[in-house]
């Protein structure tokens, strides 16, 4: 099943339980799948979706931090419901220990042996890792076993 039928029929499903914020966390992503159709670019790639999916989430965590800070808990709490709600259409992320062998891997493919080549060896762990972790820790990886 697609993700935007799987979006609809859990949209459905959301609003015959009522559940508001389960609702609005659906209703944002299928918003920004839509917005990105309607772009120009007509049908949309899953790896596109994903980069879609990690984008929301990181908003809602980002905005649920800002709200914290200004002592606003009740939207915080929204915020970081809509962003446990996104989640669950992402893959399982996988842990820094997971990723270490598949980017020493991608190293060794590349023949990457400074930080200078960094950009080569990201290209390929972004691409082969899409939606299975953020860049910010693939990236950091990399740093750490090129250095």
């Amino acid at each position: 099943m697609s993700l935007e039928n799987k979006l609809i029929e859990d949209i459905k499903t959301a609003m015959r339980a009522k559940d508001k914020n389960t609702l609005e966390g659906l209703r944002a992503i299928k918003a920004a799948i839509l917005l990105e159709k309607t772009s120009g670019k007509g049908e949309i790639k899953e790896t596109l979706e994903m980069k879609i999916l990690q984008k929301l989430v990181k908003q809602r965590k980002e905005s649920a931090i800002i709200y914290r800070e200004q002592n606003r808990p009740e939207l915080a709490e929204v915020e970081e419901i809509q962003a446990v709600v996104i989640e669950k259409y992402l893959p399982k992320q996988l842990s820094e220990k997971e990723l270490e062998p598949i980017i020493k891997k991608i190293i060794e493919e590349t023949n990457a042996s400074s930080i200078k080549e960094m950009g080569k060896v990201m290209n390929i762990a972004a691409k082969q890792l899409a939606g299975k972790a953020g860049n910010h820790i693939i990236s950091g990886i990399v740093k750490r076993l090129l250095q």
